[in-house]
């Protein structure tokens, strides 16, 4: 049991279109919140202190529902920022990468699992999924229980997926062979991931999607296959989709068709899927999103970093497509920062829709409410009695908020440099007590990254700064 006392601003985001996003008439002040167990039980002024609960004084702090992720590559926070793929769109960026990751082992997926998480905790992040699709076929342990291991530690609240390539360069796709697999043994390992971590209650720390990779990546009966499995176990789809005309491309030329077409014609759609990107849906495609309720994972930073487009998040949203928010991997985006990816999806929706074009308001519910919904947790993503206890509180009385609090809430977004949380509670717990990791050694993390990241570089042959 927690109580947070007198919280300066209380943030109740809703996910929607123009004013059914909330305003600042839907925040509260100067109330207290008490969370018993996994769920808030209360809201209101001056509640009575429980026997023996702990309290924690939010005068200083916007409280807010944790913020949720819904597309990231862990592994690559090991590869980020390299000088040969600075300037590189993605397809070059993937082909010369893969000779990278290829060397990718237990060590290096339990490291970067542990650094993402970390990253993410820190910047406000309560609930996330990883697309993990790479498996060297060196590799002998767990690979989804490291993750999960990883994930207990930090704290957070995960939802990854069992990711799968099949297509490799001599099947004419970009990966080496000795990272994808045969498509027989992707749906019985997918099988048995589901059945080991798999958890459909609706306060679950841990669920599993199924992801093949891309439309090129995979035949379009391994698509076929893991929609028929997800659905018998009542998981979810996820793959990426739509993110640069090259894929547009590639997929006509491999299979007659646009991309969304492939996944209508495999039964890869519906309101159990959510594709990463969709920078390039053109208007029909868009409408079909909308009337099968198939989410979207808007990328912003990631998008722009490999000049890969800017996603119709305004014209998805006025539809009724379900989006929510993402950071990319960390070798497309080179952070884990979600508050700051927040501030990107509304910036760069306005240099394509202008001023009007998205509203504070708008850009918290995606990164909350929206984001939970792809990832299915309804009670998640909101700030309310009853909801799952999972909060970010951000300390606004700090120098670079100075000016900005006349809308606390939008000053997380137009103001402020430092995304950092203050306290996150995660299921009821602390997560993050005063900005540091309460679960886990930061600067062990650190190092440990660091040192599989030269590892893993240097085995390419590529020199490295440290």
């Amino acid at each position: 049991m927690i109580l947070l006392q007198n919280c300066f601003r209380v943030v109740r985001p809703r996910y929607g279109s123009g004013p059914q996003a909330g305003t600042q008439a839907d925040d509260l002040s100067g109330v207290d919140i008490l969370v018993d167990g996994k769920r808030i039980k209360q809201i209101g002024q001056g509640l009575a202190v429980p026997a023996g609960c702990p309290t924690l004084d939010a005068s200083r702090h916007v409280v807010m529902p944790g913020l949720v992720n819904t597309h990231h590559h862990f592994y690559q926070t090991l590869t980020r920022n390299i000088p040969a793929v600075q300037d590189a769109k993605l397809f070059k960026w993937l082909v010369y990468l893969y000779e990278v990751w290829k060397h990718v082992d237990e060590e290096a997926v339990y490291w970067s699992s542990m650094l993402a998480l970390a990253e993410l905790a820190k910047t406000g992040c309560t609930l996330t999924t990883d697309h993990h699709y790479l498996y060297p076929q060196s590799f002998k342990e767990d690979l989804p229980g490291l993750q999960f291991k990883a994930a207990a530690q930090i704290g957070l609240r995960f939802a990854p997926t069992r990711g799968s390539m099949s297509r490799s360069k001599k099947d004419g796709g970009l990966p080496p062979d000795s990272v994808v697999q045969d498509e027989d043994f992707i749906l019985s390992a997918s099988e048995a991931a589901l059945q080991k971590y798999h958890d459909k209650s609706p306060d679950a720390m841990r669920k599993l999607a199924l992801a093949p990779c891309s439309p090129f990546s995979v035949s379009e009966q391994s698509l076929k296959d893991a929609a028929a499995l997800a659905r018998r176990y009542g998981a979810r789809l996820h793959t990426h989709l739509a993110e640069t005309l090259d894929e547009d491309e590639f997929c006509v030329r491999m299979y007659g068709r646009r991309p969304l077409r492939v996944m209508e014609d495999c039964g890869f759609i519906g309101p159990d899927v959510w594709y990463a990107h969709g920078i390039h849906f053109n208007d029909q495609e868009l409408k079909l999103l909308a009337a099968t309720k198939t989410g979207v994972a808007h990328c912003p930073s990631s998008n722009m970093r490999l000049g890969s487009g800017i996603a119709r998040v305004r014209e998805m949203l006025d539809l009724g497509v379900p989006v929510g928010l993402a950071v990319d991997g960390s070798a497309s985006n080179d952070a884990s920062d979600m508050l700051g990816e927040a501030r990107q999806a509304l910036l760069l929706q306005r240099v394509r829709y202008g001023a009007a074009g998205i509203n504070a308001r708008e850009v918290l519910g995606l990164a909350t409410t929206g984001g939970a919904r792809l990832l299915g947790y309804e009670e998640a993503g909101r700030l309310e009695e009853g909801a799952l206890a999972d909060l970010a509180l951000f300390d606004v009385m700090k120098l670079e908020y100075s000016g900005a609090l006349s809308d606390p809430a939008a000053a997380l977004l137009f103001s402020g440099y430092n995304h950092g949380v203050d306290h996150l509670i995660v299921n009821g717990e602390f997560v993050v007590r005063d900005r540091r990791l309460c679960g886990a050694d930061e600067e062990l993390i650190r190092t440990e990254a660091n040192r599989c990241a030269k590892r893993l570089l240097e085995k390419e042959g590529i020199k490295t700064g440290w």
